[in-house]
């Protein structure tokens, strides 16, 4: 390449950071690309690979976002979110569990949860640290906290137990570095729950040695038993003192795109996670804060996510039963929350040796399914499926996938 003076210089090479040595990209995200490519290449692609819910945002939570641009809402809001949806926020988790006390100071509001996450793995760990994460676990736990130059330390699931960890798994894989344990339920990827005795026991154990409890509960209202799913805010003050707990819009009230999550931790923590959010991202889109307030809020939405879940419910059962009745001995968690379908696929072939990622190569080739690979989630012998999708489409995406289980002629279809 010339300059002005005629002088000519070779490409700068570029070395990666050593802080991106074990940094991998989504691999949710690159299945739910190459389905929208191959859609896009008039493909007849059902794409069963996406996190999100396939309904519109509710109308009263869109329109306030309008609203807010309208009026003019579009400056710098305040770093950690305003002053209304902070309150919001803690009101919609008071009401989760029964009216208990939630302070919004403790609230921070985050460019989607993801970013809440990766503030407090990177203002609790370093060098040194390790953070439990049990597994199967959604893909960007690990690599944010190798991005905190901490050490993941993957807890295998009990399948005789929906892939769930209890206090004795942990056990075995703690050691004087672990200082963060990271606990998702309603779980992504396998939409088990962990009930609230469950989560008394992890939290008496992590206090017992120290540890710091990362709680996920994006999921927390998409749960199919009673109310929403039992939560650490259930649980006594002394827990969310040594907590953070994650929470957003996207999932439950159909806001992938608005980019709004959210944080709750002590105020000491509080005060640092926000001091870092101000050197990266200086908070979440203003008018999108004014669109959340209105979805924590208002009564007239909760009812609308109400019927968002009893949809879910119903497609869930759906898939329980189609299992069940053809494709008996194929072993899969049975969902309790979320809207994911976990199956095992390792015994499927002749030989029994197939592979997660074999599996969604050849179902995407053959029958035009998307789907993601257990090895995503760090288990390769199993597949996802996410039953966000419509009803006709889940019948459709159902009768491929059991057609394509019957040619692969080692499992239990075959018969």
């Amino acid at each position: 390449m010339a300059d002005g003076a005629g002088l000519y210089f070779s490409p700068m090479p570029f070395h990666p950071s050593p802080n991106l040595v074990h940094l991998k990209s989504s691999e949710t995200v690159a299945i739910s690309t190459e389905a929208k490519r191959r859609r896009a290449a008039g493909e007849n692609v059902l794409d069963l690979g996406a996190g999100e819910p396939d309904f519109d945002t509710p109308a009263l939570a869109a329109e306030a976002g309008i609203a807010a641009i309208r009026a003019g809402k579009t400056r710098y809001a305040p770093n950690v979110g305003t002053v209304e949806l902070r309150s919001a926020i803690a009101g919609a988790l008071s009401r989760m569990s029964g009216g208990r006390a939630v302070d919004p100071e403790r609230v921070i509001v985050s460019n989607g949860s993801k970013q809440a996450l990766f503030n407090t793995c990177f203002s609790l760990f370093g060098p040194g640290d390790a953070v439990l994460i049990p597994s199967p676990a959604w893909v960007s736990y690990p690599q944010i906290v190798h991005l905190a130059r901490a050490t993941p330390v993957m807890v295998p699931g009990d399948p005789e137990w929906g892939l769930k960890v209890n206090v004795a798994d942990l056990e075995r894989f703690r050691d004087a570095h672990t200082r963060g344990l990271i606990l998702c339920s309603p779980c992504n990827p396998t939409g088990a729950v962990y009930t609230a005795a469950e989560l008394r026991a992890i939290a008496d154990w992590a206090a017992q040695h120290g540890i710091w409890l990362l709680g996920d509960e994006i999921y927390r209202r998409i749960h199919y038993g009673p109310g929403p799913a039992p939560s650490l805010f259930d649980l006594d003050d002394a827990v969310l003192d040594r907590s953070v707990v994650f929470y957003g819009a996207s999932k439950a009230y159909a806001m992938t795109g608005w980019r709004i999550g959210a944080s709750y931790a002590p105020i000491e923590l509080t005060r640092a996670m926000a001091a870092l959010q101000s050197h990266t991202t200086t908070g979440a889109n203003h008018p999108a804060m004014w669109a959340a307030t209105t979805a924590f809020s208002d009564p007239e939405i909760d009812v609308q996510v109400d019927a968002m879940v009893a949809a879910f419910r119903r497609r869930r059962d759906y898939l329980v039963a189609r299992f069940q009745d053809q494709l008996p001995g194929v072993e899969f968690v049975e969902p309790h929350g979320a809207f994911y379908f976990f199956f095992r696929v390792d015994a499927l072939a002749p030989d029994g040796a197939l592979g997660g990622a074999s599996f969604c190569e050849q179902l995407m080739r053959q029958e035009g399914v998307a789907m993601v690979p257990g090895a995503a989630f760090g288990d390769d012998r199993w597949v996802r499926l996410s039953f966000a999708v419509s009803e006709a489409e889940l019948e459709a995406a159902c009768d491929r996938l059991i057609r394509f289980i019957a040619r692969l002629g080692g499992g239990p279809a075959a018969g």
